[in-house]
């Protein structure tokens, strides 16, 4: 099992930029596939973005493509997002997750993080 610890949360303005780490431990990013959700005040954990361990391909949900930007570095066993233009709606826990083929449902990963909190305000 791998333990996951997200980081680089906080308070910032709209239109404004945070990169949040997920760093592991107790294992290796290198055959998994990491993925960030997010978790808004009454909504359901919904994909923002995932990154692929052969590949390194990344993908995104529609609602923060060419606003985020997902990467990794396999040597620090840490991924990051950087987000930039911030919206209010973008407020939310953002967490970490891993799983072994990646995807964008909750079920196709095993290991997850506490989570990191992000507001954005107007």
């Amino acid at each position: 099992q791998v333990q996951l610890v997200e980081s680089g949360g906080g308070l910032v303005q709209a239109g404004g930029s945070l990169r949040l780490s997920c760093e592991a431990s107790g294992g290796t990013f290198s055959w998994y596939t990491v993925g960030w959700f997010r978790r808004a005040p009454g909504k359901v954990r919904e994909f923002v973005a995932a990154i692929s361990w052969s590949t390194s391909d990344p993908y995104y949900a529609d609602s923060v493509k060419g606003r985020f930007t997902i990467s990794r570095d396999n040597a620090k066993n840490t991924v990051y997002l950087q987000m930039n233009s911030l919206k209010p709606e973008d407020t939310a826990v953002y967490i970490c997750a891993v799983g072994p083929n990646g995807g964008r449902r909750i079920v196709d990963y095993l290991d997850w993080g506490q989570g990191t909190q992000v507001t954005v305000s107007s």
